[in-house]
C-alpha cells in the first residue's frame, strides 16, 4: 500500500512539473484516482513543503478552483544536451530555470573512450559547483546524437563504452539514475511537453543541427519505433550527388541540408564570391562559423540568407515525403539551427508547393520553435521527470491509438 501510494504521490508532482499549476480535480483526472484520496495526498506534500497554493483558477462560471504547483526548489535534475562538436550541461529546477550558467564546452564526439570519461567528470563538476544537495537530484538526463538505445542505456555511434551501459557508467560516478536517449528525441519531447506542439496530436518536430534530425508525436505521444531509432531524416536518399555521408551512404538529405553543409557552403562561397559580411570564416571549427554566419543574417546579409535559403528548400524537399506519409498537422524547425528564425519559412514552403499534393499539404502549418537551442537540455530534464514519474518511453502505435481515442471521449462527456 505505501508502495502505491508512493507512486500516485510521484505522479501528482510529475503532473505539477509538466503542468505548471493544476487544480485538485485536474490532478484527480490526471492521475485518475479519486478526488478524495487525490485532496488526501495533495494536502500531505504541502504539509511536507513540496508543492504550495498558487491562486485561484480563471473563472468558468463557478466557483473558482485553487492551483498548486511543485516547490521550485524541491527536486532538481541535471540536464545535458550533446550534439557531434559541443556539450551543454545544466543544473534545473522544477521551474526549469538554471541554478547555476549552463556550462557548455567543445567536446567533439568520436570513438575515443576518454569522451564518456570526460563528460562524467564534467557532470560531476556542474554538480558541485550548483551546491545542490545530491539527495535532491532525482535524475541526470542525457541527450545525444547516434543510434541510442535508451532501454539499454547505450549509444552505438558515440561515447564508446565497451558495450557497458553508458547510464549505468555515469550513474556509478556520480550516485544519480541516469537516462539517456537521442538528441532529436528530446528535442521533441521538449515541444510536446512544453512547447509549439503541446496539445498537438500529431506533429513533426525537425531537430536542425549538424544533421537534420526528427523527432515524431503520433496520437499525442512521442514515437520512437521498435528500437528507439526512429526519425533518422539526415538520412533519407533524397539526392544523386554522389557525396558520400557521415553514415557511410552516398546522396543523403544531409549532405545538401545541414548546418554543416551551410558553413562548408559558406567557407567556399567566400573563397569565390566574397561579397558579404563575413570576410572570412575557421575552416577547422565550425560553431564559431556558424555564429558568425547567424549574427551576419541577423544583420540582413544577402550571402548569408541564400545559404539558409538553399538548404531551407532541400528540408521542404524532405518534408514533402514525411507529409505525404504521416499527414502532420504541424512542422516545428527546432535545435540549433532554429535561431535562423523564419528565414527557413519561404524555401521550405517553395518545395513543399513544387513537391507536395496540395490536399496533403494545405493543413500542415511550418513552425519555428520558440524553445530554440534550449530545446534539447528542456528536453533532457523532460525525461528525467518522465522516468521519475513512471511514465513509459515508448508505447506501441495500438495504444497509442487507444489512449489518445479515449482521452478525446473523456474530454468530450466532461463537456
Amino acid at each position: 500500500m505505501a508502495e502505491k501510494k508512493d507512486i500516485y504521490r510521484k505522479k501528482i508532482l510529475t503532473e505539477l512539473y509538466f503542468a505548471k499549476t493544476l487544480s485538485c480535480s485536474d490532478l484527480s483526472d490526471l492521475i485518475h484516482k479519486s478526488l478524495p484520496l487525490t485532496t488526501k495526498m495533495l494536502n500531505e506534500l504541502i504539509e511536507e513543503g513540496k508543492v504550495e497554493e498558487t491562486g485561484l483558477a480563471a473563472s468558468t462560471g463557478g466557483r473558482r478552483a485553487v492551483t498548486y504547483r511543485i516547490r521550485p526548489d524541491e527536486m532538481y535534475v541535471v540536464a545535458v544536451a550533446m550534439d557531434q562538436l559541443v556539450t551543454r550541461i545544466a543544473v534545473m529546477d522544477m521551474q526549469n530555470h538554471y541554478v547555476i550558467p549552463v556550462d557548455r564546452f567543445e567536446l567533439p564526439l568520436g570513438k575515443s573512450k576518454e569522451d564518456l570519461a570526460v563528460l562524467t567528470n564534467r557532470i560531476n563538476e556542474a554538480i558541485k559547483a550548483s551546491k545542490v544537495d545530491k539527495q535532491k537530484i532525482v535524475g541526470i538526463g542525457i541527450g545525444m546524437p547516434g543510434f541510442v538505445d535508451a532501454a539499454k542505456g547505450l549509444n552505438y555511434s558515440f561515447l564508446d563504452s565497451d558495450g557497458q551501459s553508458i547510464s549505468d557508467y555515469i550513474s556509478g560516478k556520480t550516485g544519480i539514475p541516469v537516462f539517456i536517449d537521442n538528441d532529436s528525441s528530446l528535442v521533441a519531447l521538449a515541444e510536446l511537453r512544453f512547447g509549439a506542439a503541446k496539445h498537438v496530436a500529431d506533429a513533426m518536430v525537425v531537430n536542425i543541427s549538424w544533421g537534420v534530425g526528427l523527432g515524431m508525436i503520433l496520437n499525442g505521444q512521442l514515437f520512437r519505433g521498435h528500437n528507439g531509432f526512429a526519425g533518422e531524416f539526415s538520412h533519407i536518399p533524397l539526392f544523386v550527388n554522389n557525396k558520400l555521408c557521415t553514415c557511410g551512404k552516398r546522396g543523403c538529405l544531409q549532405t545538401e541540408a545541414s548546418l554543416s553543409l551551410v558553413v562548408e557552403n559558406a567557407i567556399e562561397g567566400l573563397k569565390t564570391k566574397g561579397v558579404s559580411l563575413l570576410k572570412k570564416l575557421p575552416e577547422n571549427h565550425y560553431e564559431q562559423a556558424y555564429e558568425a554566419i547567424i549574427e551576419a543574417v541577423i544583420k540582413g546579409d544577402k550571402f548569408s540568407i541564400e545559404l539558409f535559403s538553399e538548404a531551407g528548400y532541400n528540408i521542404g524537399r524532405g518534408l514533402a515525403i514525411l507529409i505525404h506519409l504521416l499527414n502532420p498537422s504541424l512542422v516545428v524547425l527546432s535545435g540549433r539551427g532554429s535561431s535562423a528564425g523564419k528565414i527557413w519559412l519561404p524555401t521550405i514552403q517553395q518545395a513543399l508547393n513544387e513537391h507536395c499534393i496540395p490536399r496533403l499539404q494545405m493543413n500542415t502549418e511550418i513552425k519555428v520553435s520558440e524553445l530554440g537551442y534550449e530545446s534539447e537540455i528542456i528536453g533532457a530534464a523532460a525525461l528525467v521527470i518522465e522516468n521519475y514519474g513512471g511514465k513509459k518511453l515508448s508505447i506501441p502505435p495500438m495504444t497509442h491509438a487507444k489512449t489518445y481515442s479515449s482521452a478525446i471521449k473523456r474530454k468530450i462527456s466532461l463537456q
